[in-house]
């Protein structure tokens, strides 16, 4: 059961019976050198979103030559940021608006692909980024958006949401609109190359908590199902290989297969509450988002098992992806996924890159009152209220303890 082909999950067969099949989604070694051609085809003047990191690993100049190359116009703002605002979305937005752009192309992770996701509701709908907070708020058409991700994690190249801040709250604005889907996404897994080892860590947890948090959501369907199941399957494989080999192609190309797939599993299912718990962590500690949700996701599987539906895909996973017998019991099954992901972590090392995760006990009760608003919590399998919050964070900060004294012992 555990012998893939990359070719199964990818180019037609990706959104064969998807909802997304007007999204067209091109996976192979060197695919981002075909994007001058997808311009050419949808616009005339390319606004080109990216981030510093990004452009200081040459990946920007390249992408604007090859754009440039078919007669297309470009014009570059790489000064996306990590978790982005309303301010920052709305400077990107009056640059594009200047510039009289009929195009955009989204080239990093996750935050560069919110800011240009975001970018196009402002350019396109006016207004701020609050007024799209929800689903469907976009009256006006919206642009073309081409994704190219550099990163194998959000899956945010598969969606039709951007994640925005507030500036002074620092809540997390979900702003969705079926007509923000990128038309084209390029998942190239030579891009990713250029990741360090924490960002590769970190990303590609995230990627494993989307699909199994897209799994069992109250929202979970056929089509969620399909998408979070092959994510899992490649994740699981791939995932120990580029820890321990970070320039194997073919596993990069398997992650980032496998964090795309849970991107379009999350586009028809949300996510729970390990990404609840998450957000009120980066918000007040800066916590890296992968780290954040990574360490809680365990700790909400479990909580999750009492919910026997929940407790069932659990143990479909372990099966489908030859953890477990046939013959063993759901409980069983559910036991064995979650120590898969204990183990998961562990090769991940992201303990070792933890920031702002000694939280003081004393903000408990603050954060489970955070993590009972965040949208995500209503999506969540098992009904999970703020006491129940406090009871996961509590485990989280005695692992976090945990983790700290034997760091402080190896050292």
């Amino acid at each position: 059961m555990n012998t893939l082909s990359l070719e199964e999950f990818s180019n037609n067969s990706f959104f064969g019976g998807s909802a997304n099949s007007n999204q067209k989604v091109l996976f192979d070694e060197g695919i981002s050198s075909t994007v001058g051609e997808h311009a050419k085809e949808l616009g005339t003047h390319a606004f080109l979103v990216s981030d510093p990191g990004i452009h200081e690993a040459g990946h920007v100049d390249r992408i604007k030559n090859l754009i440039q190359g078919t007669g297309v116009q470009v014009t570059v703002f790489n000064q996306s940021i990590e978790n982005p605002t309303e301010s920052s979305v709305a400077l990107c937005a009056s640059i594009a608006k200047e510039a009289k752009v009929d195009l955009i192309v989204g080239l990093g992770g996750g935050s560069s692909m919110d800011t240009a996701k975001g970018c196009n509701f402002l350019l396109t709908n006016g207004g701020k980024m609050e007024d799209y907070w929800g689903v469907g708020k976009a009256e006006q058409p919206m642009l073309p958006l081409i994704a190219i991700p550099t990163t194998a994690g959000t899956g945010s190249e598969c969606q039709s949401f951007a994640l925005i801040s507030q500036d002074i709250t620092h809540a997390k604005m979900a702003c969705g609109d079926p007509k923000a889907l990128p038309a084209v996404t390029l998942l190239d897994p030579e891009l990713t190359l250029s990741q360090p080892a924490s960002v590769s860590a970190c990303t590609g947890i995230d990627a494993l908590a989307h699909s199994l948090e897209s799994a069992v959501t109250r929202k979970r369907n056929d089509l969620s199902d399909r998408h979070a199941r092959i994510a899992f399957r490649l994740l699981n494989k791939f995932l120990p290989i580029v820890f321990s080999e970070p320039n194997n192609l073919k596993a990069r190309g398997g992650v980032l297969l496998g964090a795309s797939h849970a991107g379009a599993a999350i586009e028809k299912s949300m996510l729970g509450a390990a990404h609840s718990m998450a957000n009120p962590l980066t918000a007040r500690y800066g916590t890296v988002h992968g780290i954040a949700v990574g360490l809680a996701l365990p700790l909400v599987m479990k909580f999750n098992m009492e919910e026997s539906e929940c407790r069932k895909t659990y143990a479909l996973f372990a099966r489908v992806s030859g953890l477990s017998k046939g013959d063993c019991s759901e409980t069983e099954g559910a036991e064995i996924l979650i120590a898969r992901i204990e183990e998961l972590l562990s090769l991940s090392k992201i303990s070792t890159y933890q920031n702002g995760m000694d939280f003081e006990k004393s903000a408990i009760p603050e954060l489970a009152a955070s993590a009972s608003k965040q949208w995500t919590a209503s999506f969540n399998p098992r009904p999970v209220q703020s006491v129940d919050f406090e009871i996961l964070y509590e485990q989280l900060f005695q692992n976090s303890l945990e983790e700290t004294r034997i760091i402080t012992e190896l050292v």
